[in-house]
C-alpha cells in the first residue's frame, strides 16, 4: 500500500486534509480550507509539487525543531510538517512526502 490522502471537517466547518504514509502516520498537513473544492484543490497541488525540491521550506520553530512546508509554484503555502527533532529526521519526511506526494489515493471523511 502507498500513501494517501485523507481530507476532514475541522472543527469550525472548514477543511483539512493530511497526507499519510502507508504506515498511516502523518506526513503533512494541509493549511486550512473554506471549501471543500478548494482543499481538494490543494491535495491536487500537493500531488504536483510534491516531487520538486524547490517547492520544500526547511524551517527551525521557536523551540528550535526543525519542519518544513510545501509550498505551491505561487508561492502559497500548502502544508506543512511536524516538528522534527533533528535536521536528518526533518530530510526524511520530506522524501516521504515525495514518495507519496503523488498518490491518486483519497480518502474523504467531510
Amino acid at each position: 500500500m502507498s500513501g494517501y490522502f485523507e481530507l476532514h471537517k475541522s472543527t469550525d466547518e472548514k477543511f483539512v486534509f493530511n497526507l499519510k504514509a502507508d504506515n498511516n502516520e502523518i506526513i503533512l498537513t494541509s493549511q486550512t480550507y473554506s471549501t471543500k473544492q478548494h482543499a481538494l484543490d490543494g491535495i491536487e497541488s500537493v500531488r504536483k509539487n510534491s516531487s520538486k525540491d524547490a517547492q520544500y521550506t526547511r524551517k527551525h520553530s521557536t523551540a528550535k525543531q526543525p519542519y518544513f512546508v510545501l509550498n505551491a509554484t505561487n508561492g502559497e503555502t500548502i502544508g506543512s510538517s511536524q516538528m522534527y527533532t533533528s535536521g536528518s529526521a526533518m530530510e526524511s519526511g520530506i522524501a516521504s512526502v515525495k514518495e507519496n506526494g503523488a498518490t491518486k489515493t483519497a480518502k474523504d471523511n467531510a
